[in-house]
């Protein structure tokens, strides 16, 4: 065999980019694949929502009344959403808005029965639906 036909011969070159090819396919078909069986999608969807709440106190009046507005953000399903701490507990958000979401200008009120005691910290936690994400969407502290 001569060495210049060796080089001009060209025969297999698209079989091997056609193998190549096929190859490069299964593995991404392979990954997308995976990547669903395995729920891997779902969790990207689990992302906590954009939001700012605003506090208010009243000590004053004898009932230790907590007054927690949404200000902004995404609205959020009530059902996802707690208000956490030391001295109130773990109360889950009621909705009180015209839909069945919390949306901007919604507020809620939690009286906790006692006085919430200088620096203590209230946290609004949002768990997503399956239950495996959950976020401290804002936090307060009081300074009383």
């Amino acid at each position: 065999m001569k060495l210049n036909q060796l080089f001009a011969d060209d025969d297999a070159v698209s079989p091997v980019i056609g193998v190549i090819l096929m190859v490069a396919i299964t593995v991404i078909l392979a990954a997308v694949i995976g990547t669903f069986v395995l729920g891997l999608g779902d969790q990207v969807s689990e992302t906590a929502p954009q939001a700012t709440f605003s506090f208010d106190y009243d000590s004053t009046s004898g009932s230790e009344l907590l007054t927690i507005t949404h200000e902004t953000g995404d609205a959020i399903d009530p059902a996802r959403l707690e208000v956490v701490s030391p001295t109130i507990g773990t109360v889950s958000w009621s909705n009180t808005g015209s839909d069945s979401l919390v949306n901007a200008g919604d507020s809620q009120e939690f009286s906790s029965g006692t006085a919430i005691p200088s620096g203590e910290t209230v946290r609004i936690v949002w768990t997503s639906e399956s239950g495996s994400t959950s976020a401290t969407l804002q936090s307060w502290t009081y300074n009383g």
